[in-house]
């Protein structure tokens, strides 16, 4: 069915698939204001992105890499402009309407892995199929040790959060990604906490997946990673360009800004 925006319906995933463009940001613009301060994170922006892209998107700290990825997943909303993912407008959804449409459509990794900490790794994989209806209930838990595997945290499956690493965290967070099988990843430094082997396994997942037809959009500051993917996106003061990885000497994971 297709999702209509007045509607609290999930969207099912044919709102996202069979359309060559499968993301379209239309003179988007985005500002925050702190105190009398007014800085404009995404500065009219026109982007598109097929449908089964690999994605990168590099730029300084703070240039509105991540407020990009946010307006796309429709965890922030424009001040102008419009955004559309498949056949669903976003940038017009409300917040509840919104988070029901996410969760069946669009896969997260956070650049600092939200996991809640009272829950096993298994569980916080598990949970976005509980939240969105995927999978049958007796076979969640299956699938969430299946993709806690496929990163390479089978034998830290039960563990909390606490008890494993930083990397391993980010591990988990990506697996959780992929618990809703969405047709579409967003991922905020998704490699940052990882060493170069494990980055590079994570890659070659995401080369697996875009094979199989997904689309991941991809925030980095490795110059090296971004030039796996099929296409770089530049961010510099809000403004959006095409082309190939830039130096960029001020950019660190974890360093902050929208």
């Amino acid at each position: 069915m297709r999702f209509d925006a007045r509607s609290d319906d999930l969207a099912e995933h044919d709102a996202v698939t069979g359309q060559a463009e499968l993301i379209e940001l239309e003179g988007v613009v985005r500002t925050y204001t702190t105190g009398e301060v007014m800085f404009t994170a995404l500065d009219h922006v026109d982007l598109s992105i097929g449908a089964g892209e690999f994605v990168g998107v590099v730029g300084p700290s703070g240039s509105g890499k991540s407020t990009l990825l946010n307006v796309v997943a429709a965890i922030d909303r424009p001040d102008l402009g419009r955004v559309r993912v498949g056949d669903v407008e976003v940038s017009a959804l409300n917040e509840n309407a919104a988070a029901r449409w996410r969760g069946r459509n669009i896969g997260v990794v956070f650049q600092f892995f939200q996991l809640l900490p009272t829950l096993s790794l298994a569980d916080n994989v598990a949970l976005p199929m509980d939240f969105c209806g995927v999978h049958r209930r007796q076979d969640r838990s299956k699938v969430a040790l299946e993709l806690l595997d496929r990163v390479g945290l089978a034998d830290q499956a039960h563990k909390l959060p606490s008890e494993v690493s930083g990397g391993q965290q980010q591990r988990a967070a990506i697996a959780r990604a992929l618990a809703n099988d969405a047709p579409v990843i967003l991922g905020d430094e998704p490699t940052g906490n990882l060493d170069s082997e494990a980055a590079a396994s994570i890659m070659d997942l995401f080369d697996e997946l875009v094979a199989g037809g997904r689309t991941i959009v991809m925030v980095t500051h490795d110059r090296d990673l971004a030039r796996r993917t099929g296409r770089t996106i530049t961010v510099r003061d809000g403004v959006v360009t095409d082309g190939v990885v830039v130096a960029v000497t001020d950019a660190r994971p974890g360093s902050g800004g929208p």
